[in-house]
């Protein structure tokens, strides 16, 4: 049986433990050159407008990961493997599971420190479709598709700082 003080005195050294942790943690990367390859989408019906999403996503992620520029730095390599804007208006039940209303971004960033082990890691951006206002805009599509870039490249730099 446990007793209280066997109790106290194993939270104490586990608390002691994770305290000791918490201050080794790990340093935010530095990243030297960003290069974004968006090529993938063309066959998945981007068609000419992957160049431009890919080079909309580079400058999104070069403001992002400004804190983490140093010159001579490893180059980022993001590959964007998928883009999907779902039907912004009845596209789906709330709770169905369908994921209809949803618009959708897949990237995957690979980042080889010479110090370190290399970062390869799968980022997925979900969100609703009215994240670009309302539907009726004429630029509604654009601002979806901003959204998306910037909440997938606000995930890389949390990735990336952690």
């Amino acid at each position: 049986m446990t007793t209280r003080r066997a109790f106290l005195t194993g939270s104490a050294a586990l608390a002691a433990g994770g305290l000791v942790s918490f201050s080794a943690s790990a340093q935010p990367l530095s990243i030297g050159a960003i290069k974004v390859d968006a090529r993938s989408l063309g066959p998945l019906g981007w068609g000419e407008n992957a160049p431009r999403i890919g080079r909309a996503f580079e400058s999104r992620l070069a403001s992002e990961l400004l804190p983490l520029r140093r010159r001579g730095g490893p180059t980022l390599h993001v590959t964007v493997l998928w883009l999907w804007l779902g039907a912004g208006v009845g596209g789906g039940m709330a709770g169905d599971g369908s994921g209809g209303s949803d618009d959708n971004m897949v990237s995957v960033i690979e980042l080889a420190d010479r110090g370190g082990p290399p970062v390869s890691r799968e980022i997925r951006s979900m969100l609703p479709s009215t994240s670009g206002g309302a539907w009726y805009r004429p630029d509604v599509d654009q601002r979806r598709i901003a959204a998306l870039l910037e909440n997938n490249a606000q995930w890389i730099r949390h990735y990336l700082s952690a």
